[in-house]
Order: structure tokens, then C-alpha cells, then sequence
């Protein structure tokens, strides 16, 4: 992990594509605007997190109804 220190108005660049700039220190928040593509998906971490775990959750959902049907078959 890569970690810096940067002041309100001051930004990060990822490749040629993505800018970060810090908009606004307040405390214990830091504002931050994104430029990227319109192409590429940015995600909070916590909604990605919740995102994995439904998706994980409809995988075994998915499954025990396949299980079942197999069941039904025999």
C-alpha cells in the first residue's frame, strides 16, 4: 500500500486516466473528487464489500437449488 500525505487542493494521479483531488480537509474527513473514465466503476469500499458478500449469498442460494433439482431427478 502506498501512502501519502496531501494538502486540500492537491492531487494523486493513477496512470494517465485517474486524477484524485483532495477538495476539502475537515477533521477526521478528507472530501475527495475522482476523474476517470466513464467506463470504469468506482466503489465505495464498504458498498463493494456488501456487493461481494449478495453476490456470494446468491452463488449459494444458486447452488442449493441446483443441488436440489439433482436431487429431484434420482
Amino acid at each position: 500500500m502506498l501512502i501519502l500525505t496531501r494538502k486540500a487542493g492537491e492531487t494523486i494521479w493513477i496512470n494517465d486516466e485517474i486524477e484524485i483531488t483532495i477538495t476539502e480537509v475537515k477533521g477526521d474527513q478528507v472530501k475527495i473528487g475522482i476523474n476517470a473514465p466513464k467506463t470504469m466503476d468506482i466503489l465505495r469500499g464498504e458498498l463493494r464489500q456488501e456487493i461481494g458478500e449478495s453476490n456470494r449469498d446468491a452463488l449459494a442460494d444458486l447452488t442449493g437449488i441446483k443441488n436440489f433439482l439433482n436431487q429431484e431427478k434420482k
